[in-house]
C-alpha cells in the first residue's frame, strides 16, 4: 500500500510518500480501506515533534479517517454474509448508528467486512489502509459522504464536549468563537447554533467571516481590524459573552476574556496562533468567571466511557441532518503535505480532507 510517513520530525514537507507494508489486524482490531482522512492542526504538531505526546518516528500520521472494513481480527464478529457473531468489543466501541441499527450507538454490535465506518485512530490515517481497535470505530452517518465523515470526528466531538460538558452552554446564551473559520471553529459554530446559542464568530478576514455567517453565525468580528473587546461588548449590549471558545491563544485570548460576561466560561481549546497567552489572574476574579481546559483526546484515552454521551448526541444530530461539516478542499492522499501546509498557513476554511483513489 501507499502511505505518507514521518521518518524524522520536521515540517509537513518532510513527509515521505512511499510503499509501505500492508498492516494486519490483531485481536479486537479491524483493517480499514481508507477512503478519506481528515487533516488537523494537531497532525502537524505530531510531525514536528512539538505536541505534548511525542510519537517516535517512523510513523504514519493522521488522526481521523473514514472507509470500509476490509479485514477482521480475532474476536471481531464475522465477514459480511456469514452468521452473526456475538457482540464484541468494549462498551466504548458502541457505534454511532452502528451495524445493528442502533441509531445512538447504545449497544455494541458485531462489525462485518464491508461496513462503512469512521474512526479516530490517533495516527495511521494518511495511508491506503489502516488498522484500528474496535473501541475506536463508529459507523458512518448515513447522510454523510466519506469526506464528511473524515472531517467530522475530532472537531465536532471536541466542540460538543467543550460546550455541553465543560461549559454547560444554555439555550439563549451568547457564544464567542475565536478562530471561527478553522476546523475547530466551524464545528463550534455548528454545535453552538444547534444548542440554541447566539454565536459571534471572530476571524481575521472578511472572506472567513462570510463563511462563518453562511454556517449560521449571528454576528462577526474581524479581530485583525476591529477592537475585539469593544466590538464584543457592543454586540452584547455591554454584557459580554457567556462562553468564549478559544483554539487560538496568543494576543487574542486576553481581550476576549475581558469581554466575558459575569460568571462566564472561558474554554481553552488550543494555541493555533503559536504563543500561549499569559492571563492576569485578576480578570477571573473581577468577572467571576471560570477558565476551563478542554482536552478531548485526553478524555478519550483516560475515561473513554465518558465519551459515549457525546458520540450518541452527534449520531442523533447527524442522522437528523442537523450538522453541516464544512470541507474547504479535497486533496489527493499523496498531497497530504500540501494540505497540512495550507492548514498551518491558515488558508483552510473548515476542514481539509485527503481522499484515496
Amino acid at each position: 500500500m501507499k502511505a505518507l510517513v514521518c521518518s524524522e520530525y520536521g515540517a509537513p514537507e518532510s513527509l515521505h510518500w512511499i510503499d509501505h507494508a500492508m498492516p494486519a489486524p490483531g485481536p479486537s482490531q479491524v483493517r480499514i480501506r481508507v477512503h478519506a482522512a481528515g487533516v488537523n492542526f494537531v497532525d502537524a504538531l505530531f510531525i514536528a515533534g512539538t505536541y505534548q505526546v511525542k510519537i517516535p518516528p517512523p510513523f504514519i500520521p493522521g488522526n481521523e479517517l473514514a472507509g470500509t472494513i476490509d479485514a477482521l481480527g480475532d474476536g471481531v464478529g464475522t465477514p459480511a454474509g456469514g452468521p452473526a457473531g456475538d457482540p464484541v468489543g468494549d462498551p466504548v466501541g458502541g457505534p454511532v448508528g452502528g451495524p445493528a441499527g442502533d441509531p445512538v450507538g447504545g449497544a455494541v454490535a458485531a462489525w462485518r467486512v464491508g461496513d462503512q465506518v469512521m474512526a479516530q485512530a490517533g495516527t495511521g490515517a494518511f495511508a491506503e489502509y489502516a488498522v484500528v481497535h474496535v473501541g475506536q470505530l463508529r459507523a458512518m452517518p448515513a447522510r454523510f459522504s466519506f469526506a464528511q465523515a473524515a472531517a467530522f470526528q475530532l472537531t465536532y466531538a471536541t466542540a460538543l464536549y467543550a460546550l455541553r460538558e465543560r461549559a454547560a452552554l444554555r439555550d439563549g446564551e451568547t457564544l464567542l468563537v475565536l478562530g471561527a473559520a478553522g476546523g475547530v471553529g466551524t464545528a463550534a459554530i455548528d454545535i453552538g447554533r444547534q444548542m440554541g446559542a447566539t454565536v459571534i464568530a471572530c476571524a481575521g478576514t472578511d472572506e472567513k467571516l462570510a463563511a462563518c455567517t453562511a454556517l449560521g453565525a449571528h454576528a462577526t468580528i474581524n479581530y485583525d481590524r476591529e477592537d475585539l473587546k469593544e466590538r464584543a461588548k457592543a454586540l452584547t449590549n455591554g454584557r459580554g459573552a457567556d462562553v468564549i471558545y478559544d483554539p487560538v491563544g496568543d494576543r487574542y485570548s486576553e481581550p476576549a476574556l475581558r469581554a466575558i460576561a459575569w460568571e462566564g466560561r472561558f474554554l481553552v481549546i488550543g494555541f493555533a496562533a503559536g504563543n500561549i497567552a499569559r492571563i492576569p489572574l485578576n480578570l477571573p476574579l473581577l468577572k467571576g468567571c471560570q477558565i476551563v481546559g478542554v482536552d478531548w483526546g485526553q478524555l478519550a484515552r483516560t475515561r473513554p466511557e465518558q465519551t459515549l454521551p457525546v458520540w450518541r448526541t452527534l449520531g442523533e444530530w447527524a442522522a437528523a441532518g442537523a450538522l453541516r461539516p464544512r470541507i474547504h478542499a479535497q486533496y489527493a492522499l499523496r498531497d497530504g503535505a500540501r494540505a497540512l501546509r495550507d492548514v498551518l498557513d491558515r488558508v483552510v476554511i473548515g476542514k481539509a480532507v485527503l481522499v484515496v483513489d
